[in-house]
């Protein structure tokens, strides 16, 4: 075998130490481009015979050296693609780069966290096997470790040095260097006859090895024709746009969609993981339907019954209502931030919701599928009470997992379901004692007999399901179904219509679906046109969750419709998801770890760019993670360096060269090519979209971009307009392609990103009924006629710096209960909290109040009177200091403190009515003022001895611009009055002194 080399080529190496390893003979013979190639002019190249030979370094790689388990092939073949693709070229422009532009730097660092990750835990790349795919990467870095000039790009990197070094001490890698004889003093050698490869994009949506892409073909002649095709005609080819009435119903000459996302639980803020796993999909994927012109309904709301419910309300001394009420407000204000537009968002606490649960029950019992069994439940003595299953916790049963916090209904670590009594070691959860064992008659639905009927169902439909919802719905049919408890002894939940069950409720894995009927009847009366439909009207239903709710949307809410047998929709669609994690740790609701929607809100960063970022890490097939670092790079380089970029400069071009009149694009072959290209990643974004695959289709939206991109870099428009007639042309022609992207960018984005949309389709000038997409044959159309006029162009988006990021990290580290602590003890710490302070022991006394007269069990408000005795002692010491100083601060602080704090209290109630929140800060607003007229008073009187004309004269002009300023920035009245009463003051004293 023979390798054909260029001197000090890195890639070579790859084949030196892959040969070593191996114990094959190579014969290493330099060469030049001068000579003949059979095929791409590319080095190196691995002969290994007349018939057979490698011009792609990685390939050829894999061919020397394939001692990998079979299973592991194609991820390592996958790494390989990326280090080609991705990796190499970084470094090749790194090396060939005098100065470093920090764009170049930013996408290096962010491949060299990807190894970091990977290796963080293992050996080599794939555990504790060396790959063709270490050989590859390791290759490449060569230069990085050994250059005393480039290695501290690896200096941050602990893990990948140490698997660096580890491979470096391998015999067969030493010698392989020694045989290659290259240096890091010269001059690395291209990889091709065209030089070193160019960085395919700074701004790559590819975000991991295990994600890049294969290298892609340049357009047949048959995509160029297609495309030319629909260039010239597909806009004449959209449906007419959907005209819709207040509420959307199912019509027979149209796609009908409906689409639901899992009910949240009101118990709690919604955190980052909720949000992504159900209702932000759902959104994504309803404005892509309406981009499609499918006629979309999209339904939700909260879950409010159940014992989590009851639990929240003793933890906080309220009824259950109150707890629904005031969560249900705070899940409709954070999701109304994300800009999620439901068409009803609900509730299943309505009197609608109770009479559809009963309605449905009655159905299967008629039917023959309901009886009673009496069943052993765990009865805690000292509560003197049936223990639901959310307030029993205790070892998980299943063989393999024995988690120890496990819920009496599922456990969150093998995330199967749990029947409370088979808990090992279950404890209450209230006061902590080991209940007891007694009988409870309860009513079950026969799961079993429905069996036959909900497989041949399954069978049918589940090849329109995400893999994560197939794999539930199979591990929970390999067994045989068991009847299931419907019924539960609890308060709170839709009470049972049945003699002698009165004073039980619904389970709420049995009532909560059903609340998407009754929330659509809350919007409608006419909602059994969308689940109960005419035989001549389609609908299809899409229901996105994560995977957790699977059992209860393909096992058992399907069962129950069947059994009640009355023609309702059974789902077609299942999206789920894996889970999202937050850095190096989980989001917990019940821990109060993660980011949390609220907290978004607080971050200043705008609701898009959350939107983008949690659809980019989107867990569709494996869990995924937060990361405050990958938040900014993704917004730095995917949304401002690439996309945002190519937008601003296509229309900036277009408002500057043509008076913001869009040219002619008179297409050219290489235009059409440039089609070709872009209909493919419109082909690859709707099957994505349609088989609820969100983050693969967002990729295909930024690669749109990237095309964009390369084909305004390589056209350059503002040299050709500087050129002949002929040059005009082509120039003219390259801004209106570009504009032209613009606008179906805008399109595809849109879904992911509603705002951005909003605001490019007005610097468009566009209705959004222009900008839509047909899914049968998705194509890069003509949106904007020639001599269309444009709006005025401006940036879609801002940097976030590092710094920001990193101090948001530290802000929202640990846990909710942390950073309250921590507020709180900031609070206490400052001059002037002692009304605040008043008001948070008498509500904290109130709360106790409301305990201890609910329950005798001690231990549940135990934990609240320690919570009031503390706040006692910060009162008192508060008192203590202000006594000590009864006024902090000058006047001009105080004047200062008391206009932000004017402004905070404004903000707050524009934001909420619940009064809750904002009153701490009303006083602490009037607190401040009382010490700003006692300040104010004690301040000595300013000179009337040593007045001149001219020092108050310079004085009221001072004066008066700082009351012009405080009226504009604020209509409270109290904030500038007494600055004018100053201003007053010091004209009555120059009048005095001009008399004299």
């Amino acid at each position: 075998m023979k390798i054909l080399t260029n001197e000090n080529n890195t890639s070579t190496l790859k084949l030196l130490i892959a040969a070593n390893l191996a114990g094959k003979k190579v014969e290493l013979q330099n060469v030049s481009f001068e000579g003949v190639f059979a095929g791409p002019r590319s080095l190196p190249l691995l002969e290994v015979d007349d018939q057979l030979a490698f011009f792609s370094s990685n390939a050829a790689t894999q061919y020397l050296f394939p001692v990998l388990d079979m299973s592991q092939n194609g991820q390592s073949q996958q790494m390989q693609e990326w280090e080609a693709t991705r990796l190499q070229p970084a470094v090749s422009a790194v090396l060939a780069a005098k100065t470093v532009p920090a764009d170049l730097k930013q996408a290096l660092d962010a491949f060299l966290q990807h190894v970091e990750a990977i290796v963080a835990t293992k050996k080599y790349l794939f555990g504790d096997m060396l790959s063709a795919a270490d050989i590859s990467l390791w290759s490449t870095l060569y230069p990085l470790y050994h250059s005393e000039a480039l290695k501290t790009y690896l200096a941050p990197y602990k893990n990948t040095l140490r698997w660096y070094a580890d491979i470096a001490q391998a015999k067969a890698v030493q010698e392989a260097v020694k045989q290659w004889g290259g240096s890091v003093d010269k001059p690395f050698a291209a990889l091709s006859a065209l030089g070193a490869p160019q960085l395919t994009s700074l701004a790559s949506p590819v975000g991991t090895p295990m994600e890049g892409p294969a290298a892609v073909p340049g357009p047949t002649d048959e995509e160029i024709a297609s495309a030319k095709e629909s260039w010239q005609h597909g806009r004449s080819r959209l449906q007419a746009p959907l005209k819709q009435d207040k509420v959307a119903m199912p019509v027979n000459d149209r796609r009908n969609v409906l689409i639901t996302s899992s009910l949240p639980y009101v118990n709690n803020v919604p955190h980052l993981g909720n949000i992504i796993g159900c209702v932000l999909s759902g959104d994504i994927f309803a404005r892509y339907c309406r981009l499609c012109d499918y006629n979309t309904l999209y339904i939700c709301g909260t879950d409010e019954y159940g014992t989590a419910t009851e639990t929240k309300a003793l933890q906080e001394g309220v009824t259950p209502q109150q707890i629904c009420d005031k969560y249900f407000e705070i899940h409709n204000s954070v999701y109304r931030w994300f800009d999620i537009g439901f068409d009803h968002f609900g509730r299943t606490t309505t009197p609608e919701h109770t009479q559809l649960v009963q309605k449905l029950f009655r159905q299967v019992k008629e039917n023959g599928f309901i009886n009673s069994q009496t069943v052993d439940q765990l009865h805690c003595e000292k509560c003197d009470k049936f223990l639901a299953d959310r307030f029993v916790e205790g070892t998980c049963p299943h063989p393999g997992c024995l988690y120890e916090d496990a819920r009496g209904d599922q456990c969150d670590k093998c995330g199967k379901l749990v029947n409370a009594i088979e808990l090992i070691k279950p404890r209450c959860k209230i006061c902590g004692d080991s209940p007891a064992v007694r009988p409870s008659e309860q009513l079950f639905i026969e799961l079993g007999q429905l069996e036959p009927a909900l497989r041949s169902w399954v069978t049918k439909v589940e090849h329109g399901w995400s893999p994560s919802a197939r794999a539930v719905a199979r591990s929970w049919l390999r067994e045989p179904l068991r009847a299931r408890a419907v019924t539960r002894d609890l308060k709170w939940g839709v009470p049972v219509p049945v003699e002698g069950f009165t004073n039980k409720v619904f389970y709420v894995w049995f009532d909560a679906p059903i609340g998407y009927w009754s929330i659509t009847q809350c919007l409608t009366k006419d909602y059994e046109k969308w689940w109960k439909p005419d035989k001549d009207i389609h609908v299809k239903l899409y229901q996105f969750m994560a995977k957790d709710n699977v059992p209860f949307h393909a096992i058992m809410f399907p069962t129950a419709i069947i059994a009640a047998n009355q023609g309702h929709v059974l789902v077609d669609h299942i999206f789920a998801t894996e889970y999202l994690n937050y850095e190096e740790g989980k989001f917990s609701k019940s821990r109060g770890v993660g980011v949390f929607g609220t907290d978004a809100q607080d971050t200043g960063i705008p609701s898009d760019v959350w939107r983008f970022y949690l659809a980019s890490v989107r867990p569709e097939s494996s869990d995924s993670s937060f990361s405050w670092v990958e938040l900014g790079t993704r917004n730095n380089s995917e949304l401002l360096n690439n996309l945002g970029n190519f937008c601003h400069r296509s229309l900036s071009f277009c408002a500057n060269s043509f008076k913001g009149r869009v040219p002619e694009l008179r297409a050219a072959r290489a235009d059409f090519e440039l089609m070709a290209l872009v209909n493919r990643e419109l082909v690859a974004y709707v099957q994505h979209m349609e088989k609820g695959r969100l983050r693969e289709a967002l990729k295909h939206v930024l690669l749109i971009s990237k095309l964009g991109n390369q084909h305004m870099q390589s056209s350059q428009p503002w040299v050709l307009l500087k050129g002949t007639d002929d040059d005009k042309e082509r120039g003219s022609t390259a801004i209106a392609m570009c504009c032209q992207l613009v606008a179906l960018l805008c399109a595809l984005l849109t879904p992911y990103m509603p705002a951005t949309g909003r605001r490019l389709r007005d610097q468009l000038n566009v209705t959004p009924d222009t900008l839509r997409l047909n899914p049968t044959n998705p194509s890069f159309i003509q949106y904007l006629p020639a001599g269309h006029v444009i709006g005025k162009p401006e940036p879609l988006f801002t940097k976030i710096e590092p710094e920001v990021l990193e101090k948001l990290r530290a802000k929202y580290a640990g846990t909710q209960d942390d950073r309250e602590k921590k507020q709180n003890g900031d609070v206490t710490s400052v001059s002037g909290s002692v009304a605040e302070l008043e008001k948070a022991v008498a509500e904290q006394g109130e709360k106790v109040r409301k305990l201890k007269a609910s329950t005798k069990d001690k231990a549940v408000w135990t934990p609240e009177v320690n919570k009031l005795l503390e706040l006692k002692k910060q009162l008192t010491a508060a008192q203590a200091q202000a006594q000590a100083s009864p006024t902090s601060g000058s006047v001009a602080d105080l004047e200062k403190a008391v206009a932000e704090q004017g402004d905070k209290v404004r903000q707050l109630k524009a934001s909420t009515k619940d009064k809750a929140v904002w009153a701490p800060e009303v006083n602490k607003l009037l607190d401040l003022k009382k010490q700003l007229t006692a300040a104010q008073q004690a301040a000595p009187t300013s000179g009337a001895a040593g007045d001149s004309v001219a020092s108050l004269e310079k004085a009221i002009a001072e004066q008066g611009d700082k009351v012009r300023k405080l009226k504009a920035s604020t209509k409270d009245k109290a904030v500038w009055t007494p600055e004018v009463n100053v201003l007053l003051d010091l004209k009555k004293r120059l009048a005095a002194l001009q008399t004299k």
